[in-house]
């Protein structure tokens, strides 16, 4: 869990410099014509990301390696004429590794229909769903059916018209077409903001009424003196000297860092920005930025962030010091602090105050009882605050809280990384607990969803690891975290009920690796008894990743970012547990972590096939996968895991017990 080394100092800065987030939201209509007359096409694209109708992410820069690059605007509805077309080009050139996309700048298709188009005319390129008109309306798009063939390299445009094999060919070639520009019949896309009427709109827009509200809403809790980012937002000139980074950020969706999809799931404290925002940001940048009249709010007051954003904490704890090496790779280190509480409490809301944002990656928190002993983090109870890029508090809703035992030790894990010089770690963490006397209802618990048996092939670009917990009792889901490494590129997040119904409840499109956030649902999900939550998780070990320390490489789970993990953190409480009522159905939730791990199918038993490291091992000797299957019926379920399970802790023991010397 180390943030990328392979980011330079400039793009860091300029990653944390931008100050928006490309999330979707509906624009206009769309207007019909049998032709469209030729518009201004754009020389070149410039790089975007956009969300496929299937919930994926593509930016088109990692396409720069490609031979040839061809856009073709869709329309659900419209692809009677195009998409058998549009198949016939991808059995042609897919082998000859031309990148084909869908661009579909109808704001009001829906990727169902878009992906039902798909089927129905045999196409199969990734459809990127342009719903604020930001990509075809850079390009000069006006029809559904215009192709657009770029050559990668610059991202210059070398042909826009019907789709062309002679032209994808001149590319592959490295000539020019003989035709650069040619007519297209279809659907007339509109696109409002294109016209002189509201061009000249944005030339108006108010950079002190409208553009600095917008900065103050959304991007000053990072861009102030003391905040996360690099330096503050602190007038007009700084932020006129940033827009063309932050038309770039808007583009491609990096900043703020919020990367749930918005079409799946609402959240509260949602750090991003609305279309409409998006678009009015966008559209002044490209007016010129100007600066019209009224006060400058930034430049007026001057924003610093507090040392302590909750407030002042009722118990502030020292994590030991540590010297972190300027160069290297430092393991995980495990420091314990006495607990000082004399007696326990509940608490409500944890945050932390680090001192060497560039050193720490992640601190993570547990309280050892009285007479346990330190173990890596095995003797841990609940946790007592911790800390990722991006996440640095955590507050319980109302009315739920952790319980905190007197006594014992606080214990942390904390994962350095080295930034190239040495640097002294001397961080702290805030603690807020219910007052004396005082005490929840309800009690939140936390469990981490894991595939410790992952392995990802050397140079696949998108494998595929699956996971999920058999939820034991009726739940409630209020937080999830998701969490992987360099090669981490998607999530998501999926109820299976009793029922057979299946629903994504949170889809990450672009998994971020230098930013970590807690995500909590606007309203909590209801997990029923009998449910699975499922996680998925892909990885790009190719070389098109730019984070990707080796392609080359088969990678497993580990803890340094080299290595992989598959870890989505759940915040839940039981529906019938309450404070006067605890359970102990988190013991039941955990024992099926093992058998969510591998099985891939999701029938709650491994067949022979599913069984993943030593269990695969074990599997191998003759008879023995019989002998697990008690019942015979070609798997082994939960029951007969356990089985396994205590027969292999009765071995261990066993063999660990010191050998008897007789009469000596």
């Amino acid at each position: 869990m180390k943030r990328s080394l392979t980011m330079t100092a400039a793009s860091m800065v300029l990653a944390l410099a931008v100050a928006a987030c490309a999330q979707q939201a509906p624009a206009a209509d769309v207007a019909t014509s049998v032709e469209a007359p030729l518009a201004a096409t754009a020389a070149r694209v410039d790089n975007f990301r956009l969300v496929t109708a299937d919930g994926y992410a593509r930016e088109l820069y990692r396409y720069k390696d490609a031979p040839a690059i061809v856009l073709v605007m869709g329309g659900a509805g419209d692809m009677a004429k195009v998409g058998p077309e549009l198949a016939k080009i991808e059995a042609a050139y897919k082998a000859k590794g031309v990148e084909i996309f869908v661009v579909n700048s109808n704001p009001k298709d829906t990727r169902e229909a878009m992906l039902a188009d798909a089927t129905k005319y045999g196409f199969t390129s990734p459809i990127l769903q342009d719903d604020l008109q930001l990509v075809g309306g850079q390009i000069g798009a006006t029809t559904v059916g215009q192709s657009f063939v770029v050559e990668p390299k610059s991202m210059k445009i070398a042909y826009t018209g019907p789709l062309s094999a002679d032209a994808i060919d001149a590319v592959l070639a490295g000539k020019a077409p003989a035709v650069a520009a040619a007519p297209v019949s279809g659907t007339v896309i509109s696109f409002p903001d294109r016209t002189p009427a509201r061009k000249a709109e944005f030339a108006k827009i108010s950079y002190a009424s409208t553009i600095a509200p917008l900065i103050e809403e959304k991007c000053i809790a990072c861009h102030q003196q003391g905040g996360i980012a690099p330096f503050g937002f602190d007038g007009y000139e700084k932020v006129k000297t940033f827009a063309p980074m932050i038309r770039e950020a808007v583009r491609t969706d990096r900043m703020p860092p919020w990367d749930p999809d918005p079409h799946v799931a609402t959240f509260a404290d949602d750090k991003s920005l609305s279309g409409e925002q998006i678009k009015t940001l966008i559209n002044w940048i490209e007016a010129g930025a100007p600066r019209g009249d009224g006060e400058d709010s930034l430049a007026k007051v001057k924003h610093v962030a507090p040392d302590w954003p909750l407030g002042k904490p009722d118990l502030i704890v020292d994590i030991p010091k540590f010297t972190v090496p300027a160069t290297g790779y430092v393991d995980y280190q495990y420091p314990t602090v006495p607990n000082p509480l004399k007696e326990g409490k509940w608490l409500k809301a944890a945050t932390a105050k680090v001192s060497q944002r560039q050193a720490v990656h992640h601190i993570l928190s547990g309280v050892i009882a009285e007479g346990q002993t330190n173990k890596g983090m095995q003797n841990w109870g609940g946790g007592v605050g911790g800390y990722t890029v991006g996440m640095e508090s955590t507050v319980a809703p109302k009315g739920i809280g952790s319980w905190v035992p007197a006594g014992g030790e606080f214990a942390y894990q904390m994962h350095y990384t080295p930034f190239g010089k040495e640097a002294v770690s001397a961080e702290q963490i805030g603690l807020y607990f219910y007052k004396d006397g005082e005490k929840p209802e309800l009690v939140m618990r936390e469990m981490p969803l894991v595939n410790q048996f992952i392995k990802i092939p050397a140079n696949d670009p998108a494998h595929k690891e699956t996971a999920y917990f058999n939820f034991p009792k009726d739940a409630i889901l209020h937080t999830a975290v998701v969490h992987a490494h360099y090669r981490g590129t998607y999530s998501k997040l999926e109820i299976l009920d009793p029922s057979g119904k299946r629903e994504t409840i949170l889809n990450v499109p672009f998994y971020d690796f230098n930013w970590q956030r807690q995500y909590e649902f606007a309203k909590p999900i209801e997990i029923k008894a009998g449910s699975k939550v499922i996680a998925t998780y892909i990885y790009d070990n190719s070389k098109r990743n730019p984070a990707n320390p080796d392609p080359n490489k088969e990678i497993v789970w580990g803890d340094q970012s080299f290595e992989e993990m598959f870890y989505t953190s759940l915040r839940y409480r039981w529906k019938d547990e309450t404070v006067e009522k605890q359970t102990n159905y988190d013991q039941l939730l955990n024992q099926t972590r093992l058998m969510g791990m591998m099985d891939s199918d999701l029938d709650d038993k491994l067949q022979k096939v599913e069984l993943r490291g030593q269990f695969a091992q074990l599997a191998a000797a003759p008879g023995a996968f019989e002998m697990a299957d008690a019942n015979k019926d070609g798997g082994i379920d939960q029951a007969e895991l356990n089985n396994v399970l205590k027969m292999l802790q009765a071995r261990r023991s066993a063999s660990a017990a010191p050998a008897s010397h007789g009469g000596e």
